[in-house]
Parts: structure tokens; C-alpha cells; sequence
């Protein structure tokens, strides 16, 4: 009988789900869409957590690859522009994996297109089945639907796992009030409730996945990956970031 790994004490997250852009993996000097040495630091961190007992799923982006709305912009149809975003996460997804099994932690990946040889294909009770068993669940392929963004797929999974909270690894460390990066004087958020951020048109994810974290009362945590060992000190309740919720 497999016994699940027991969570150690202290910990305030029991499942999450981490929302990792595809961005995050691309290399800061070589350019590369996918870092080794970027990529080995994300799933260090990953492996961090799960040592700890946390139970965790990864939705991952394609945009360090391909980008449907990017694409659209080209003059590539919305709906192949997507399908051919999605595959981009599927790429990613294999690299975690990879990446992760070589530090020693048990990893699956699922997919919302079927592809057999590559990933299972999603199936609810699978995931909760693989969870409970220590392993890291990767998401890939997003919803499988043209239109919707992987920040949808991570609200999406989040409510039909029932996870504690979503983690938003981005290359900013929290909500501002305004963009930090062109105006000095914009304020950090520490906390800030769901309809206050969409009174104020924060950028936080967009409508159809804020929606649905509004809606199934599930908080996001949005932080920045850059700092090291950021998700285990989210996950040890230390403050970090700024924590959306009701």
C-alpha cells in the first residue's frame, strides 16, 4: 500500500496549483526558449515543496514558444494560432518533466488534447490519485480549447481540484496599484480582495480566470519567481507577494 508523504509541520498550503508562464523559462543571456540553467532553478524549486509534502500541479504557458494571440496579430487564425499555443505548452510540460525526474521527483504529465505516447490525457480522479501519492501533476495543453488562456486552465484545475491556492509565479514581486516599472511611486499590495482588484482594473489574470477564482472563492498569490526559494516560504505562510482573495 502507498503510504502519502506526510506534510511537514508548519506548512499552509496543502494542495496548490503553480501558474508558471512559459516566459519564465526562457534564458536571460542565451535566449534560448527554454534556459537548462533557468529551467533547473524552477523545478529546484518545485522539488523544494514537494519535499515538504505539498501536493502540487503545474500549469505551464507556451509563450516563450509560441503565443496564439502573437500569432493572430501575424495574420495566423485565432483558433490554429491557439491550438499550435497549446502544443508550445506541451514542449514545456516534457521539459519539467524531465527536469524533474532527474532531481528524484515522481512526475506526470496530463494533457487536455490526447496525445498517448507523450501524456496521459486529463482524468480528474487520475490527478487526485497521483497527488495523493506524492507526485507532481503537470498540466499542459491548457483547457484544450482555442480561446481560453492558461491562466483560465490553472482556475479551472484549481476548483475542480479543490486546491488551497493558486501561486502566480510572474518576474514582478506582487500587485501595484499602477506599473511599477514606468512609475516610481507606485504602491505594493500586500493583500487585496477580489472586487476591489477588479474596481481597480488590476491586472491580475484576465477576466475569465479572475472570474472563476471570484466565483469558486479560490485565492491567488502572485508573486515573483526570481526570488529564490519564494514558493517554499508561500508555502510556509511567510508573507511574499500579494495574496488575492474574498
Amino acid at each position: 500500500m502507498h503510504v502519502t508523504k506526510p506534510v511537514v509541520p508548519g506548512v499552509k498550503y496543502k494542495r496548490i496549483i503553480l501558474k508558471l508562464s512559459g516566459e519564465v523559462l526562457r534564458g536571460g543571456k542565451s535566449g534560448d526558449p527554454i534556459d537548462a540553467a533557468t529551467l533547473e532553478k524552477t523545478c529546484s524549486q518545485v522539488k523544494e515543496i514537494a519535499d515538504l509534502g505539498v501536493e502540487v500541479c503545474v500549469v505551464i504557458g507556451g509563450g516563450n514558444i509560441f503565443r496564439g494571440l502573437t500569432g493572430a496579430q501575424r495574420g495566423v487564425d485565432r483558433t490554429t494560432g491557439d491550438y499550435m499555443g497549446m502544443l508550445a505548452t506541451v514542449i514545456n510540460a516534457l521539459a519539467l518533466m524531465d527536469c524533474l525526474e532527474k532531481m528524484g521527483v515522481t512526475t506526470r504529465v496530463q494533457s487536455a488534447i490526447p496525445m498517448n505516447q507523450i501524456a496521459e490525457p486529463f482524468i480528474l480522479r487520475r490527478a487526485m490519485r497521483h497527488l495523493e501519492k506524492g507526485r507532481v501533476v503537470i498540466f499542459a495543453a491548457g483547457t484544450g480549447n482555442p480561446y481560453f488562456s492558461t491562466d483560465t486552465t490553472a482556475a479551472l484545475r484549481a476548483s475542480e481540484l479543490h486546491a488551497d491556492i493558486i501561486m502566480k509565479a510572474t518576474k514582478v514581486d506582487g500587485i501595484y496599484d499602477k506599473d511599477p516599472k514606468k512609475f516610481p511611486d507606485a504602491v505594493k499590495y500586500d493583500q487585496i480582495t477580489f472586487i476591489d482588484a477588479l474596481k481597480q482594473r488590476l491586472n491580475v489574470m484576465d477576466s475569465t480566470a479572475f472570474s472563476l477564482c471570484l466565483d469558486n472563492n479560490v485565492p491567488i498569490l502572485v508573486f515573483d519567481l526570481n526570488d529564490e526559494h519564494a514558493i517554499r516560504k508561500a508555502v510556509l505562510g511567510e508573507k511574499i507577494g500579494t495574496l488575492v482573495k474574498s
